[in-house]
C-alpha cells in the first residue's frame, strides 16, 4: 500500500517488504531515524550515506529473493555499477540480472534519491537533529561526524574494489581516518582532538598568538 504522503520511501518499503530489514531496530523507519539523528548511541549521519544504505538494503533483499550472492563487496559492486553512467557495464548486469528474473531497470528506478531520503526523514517521519549538543560540544562532533563519513566512503570504495578484483585484501584492511592540524608558522602536526585538549596546535606559535603576535 502507498502511504498517504506519496513518499517513494515508504512505497519501496511496503513493495519491497523492508520494513523489518533493519536487524538493529524495530523497524526500518526507526533504524533511519536513529542514524540520521544520532541516537541509540550512534553518531549521526547525512542523507547520502542513508540513501546508499537503504537502496543497497533494497538490493540485498531482491538478491537474496532471486538466490543471487550477497556478500558485501560484490553487493557494492553491482550497486555502484547500477548507479554508474558507465552504460556497458550497466546494460551486462542488467542483462544478468534478468537471467535470475530481476528487472534491472525497475531496479534502478526505485533507488531513492538522497533529496527523496531528506524528506522522508524531515517531513514522514518528523525527524529533527539538533547541531548543538547540550554539552556545547558540537564543533567535535562535527569532525567525528565528518571522519565517519569519510571512514564510510572509504570502505564502500574498498568493497567495490576488492569486487572488482583491484584490491585482493580491500575488505580485511583496516581504516585509519585522522584529522591533522599543522602549524601555520612551522612543521608542527597533531591530531585535531589533541590541539582541542591542549588548547592550542602549536606551543610555540600558538601561545604566541595568545600575546597578540
Amino acid at each position: 500500500m502507498e502511504a498517504t504522503t506519496g513518499c517513494k520511501v515508504d512505497r519501496i518499503v511496503a513493495e519491497y517488504g523492508l520494513s523489518d530489514a533493519d536487524p538493529q531496530f524495530d523497524s526500518l523507519d526507526e533504524g533511519l531515524l536513529a542514524r540520521w539523528e544520532g541516537s541509540s548511541g550512534r553518531s549521526p549521519q547525512g542523507y547520502r550515506p542513508l540513501t546508499d544504505w537503504f537502496n543497497k538494503r533494497l538490493l540485498r533483499t531482491v538478491y537474496t529473493e532471486h538466490g543471487r550472492e550477497t556478500l558485501s563487496g560484490r553487493l557494492d559492486a553491482a550497486y555502484e555499477t547500477l548507479q554508474s553512467e558507465d552504460t556497458l557495464d550497466t546494460a551486462e548486469l542488467v542483462e544478468s540480472l534478468a537471467v535470475d528474473g530481476i528487472d534491472g531497470e525497475q531496479l534502478q528506478s526505485d533507488f531513492v534519491s538522497w533529496g527523496t531520503m531528506r524528506t522522508h526523514l524531515t517531513e514522514c517521519l518528523g525527524g529533527e537533529k539538533t547541531r548543538q549538543s547540550s554539552s556545547g560540544n558540537w564543533e567535535r562532533e562535527s569532525v567525528d561526524h565528518a571522519r565517519q563519513i569519510a571512514h564510510e566512503t572509504v570502505e564502500e570504495a574498498l568493497s567495490s574494489l576488492t569486487g572488482k578484483d583491484v584490491l585482493a585484501d580491500g575488505t580485511t584492511a583496516a581504516i585509519d581516518v585522522q584529522i591533522q592540524l599543522r602549524c601555520g608558522s612551522c612543521p608542527t602536526q597533531v591530531p585535531f582532538g589533541v590541539a582541542i585538549d591542549q588548547g592550542y596546535v602549536c606551543a610555540t606559535h600558538g601561545e604566541g598568538l595568545e600575546d597578540g603576535e
